[in-house]
């Protein structure tokens, strides 16, 4: 990494969301680097299961300016890299890697200037595009006798593939579609128990933009009040696909019960005292997001999360108009990410000029 000097915005994370922001700034000629902590491109695609195919990710990897890979059997760990590769050689984006930030500040001698920290080198810029969406941050909870099983315990991250589950009595954690997806892929190999903290919402219409739409309001909402932000899955409801037909049949769907109280040697005990014996708890607990190295910023509202502008909507921070957040709350979807990325540049754009005329 070369001197830079003052930056106009650097963007943290070249995953969907990251690179349609670096698009659109470059479309609109504002000067930036995307910093990402892997050594490859394709964000968190490129550590996802190898039995995850293009057929699943609806549409998660189309960029800004560019047609998605089509919706084929291939690996979607496979595929999307390669077509974030294409597309940042493309459009020639600005990405150093492997570069991971390790904290954001404000400069010590020009408190209006952002100081990030890669390792030993830090750079100064007068915005930043936060895209660090939730991958790197997943979320197991805790219960009592944890330390002590004896058996295999995996989250999502983690997942080694259906083969390794065969012969091994699986517990699956977690209501998500995640979940559904583990629960199709090892149930017709092995004998599962599937624990939720609450009950199942099944989805039975076609999810359509309209309820998609109506899903990312929902995360919206608390992003404008400041409370941490849920997934859009988790208010989309769960659907079953094809692949997951059989484990239906099996009835891995049906026998879902409650959360257990706690973990033993050999298996998990519920409250009422009944004590079910596994070989593999496979946490579907989900993510937060990864914004540890935005504290010295204080951008979380009393209530938890960083408050988002435009009624949760937009992608400004409220407490620091220099900050905007991609792949965060509403735009930590498939469904949002394009868009945060433009409404990004356009909050860049906008905090450069308004800092131009005040000067």
């Amino acid at each position: 990494m070369n001197d830079t000097g003052l930056l106009d915005s650097i963007v943290i994370g070249a995953g969907q969301a990251g690179l349609s922001a670096s698009f659109h700034l470059q479309r609109l000629g504002i000067r930036h680097l995307v910093l990402d902590a892997d050594r490859e491109p394709g964000g968190a695609w490129q550590h996802r299961w190898d039995a995850l195919t293009m057929r699943d990710v609806h549409g998660v990897a189309e960029l800004p300016g560019s047609l998605p890979p089509p919706r084929t059997e291939d690996r979607a760990n496979a595929a999307i890299p390669a077509y974030f590769t294409e597309y940042e050689r493309e459009h020639a984006l600005p990405v150093i890697r492997p570069a991971h930030v390790d904290r954001v500040q404000n400069d010590a001698q020009d408190p209006e200037t952002l100081v990030v920290t890669t390792g030993d080198r830090s750079l100064r810029s007068r915005t930043l595009v936060n895209a660090t969406g939730t991958w790197s941050q997943p979320f197991v909870p805790r219960y009592p006798g944890m330390e002590a099983f004896a058996g295999e315990q995996f989250h999502t991250v983690g997942y080694p593939g259906p083969q390794h589950f065969i012969g091994k009595r699986t517990l699956v954690v977690g209501g998500g579609a995640s979940a559904v997806q583990f629960l199709g892929a090892i149930a017709p190999l092995t004998d599962t128990i599937w624990a939720t903290r609450s009950e199942p919402v099944w989805r039975t219409d076609d999810f359509t933009p309209e309820a998609g739409a109506a899903s990312v309001a929902l995360v919206e909402q608390r992003v404008a009040a400041g409370l941490p932000p849920q997934s859009v899955v988790s208010v989309t409801g769960l659907m079953l696909r094809e692949q997951e037909r059989e484990a239906e049949r099996l009835g891995a769907y049906r026998g879902r019960r409650p959360m257990f109280a706690s973990v033993e040697r050999d298996g998990v005990r519920w409250a009422d005292g009944t004590f079910e014996r596994v070989d593999i708890i496979l946490w579907a607990t989900g993510f937060r997001p990864a914004i540890a190295h935005l504290a010295p910023l204080h951008l979380r509202s009393a209530a938890g999360g960083i408050q988002l502008d435009r009624g949760g909507r937009g992608t400004t921070a409220v407490a620091d108009a220099r900050v905007q957040l991609v792949g965060y709350g509403p735009s930590a979807s498939t469904i949002g990410a394009n868009r945060a990325g433009r409404s990004a540049a356009a909050g860049v754009r906008r905090y450069l000029l308004g800092s131009a005329r005040a000067a």
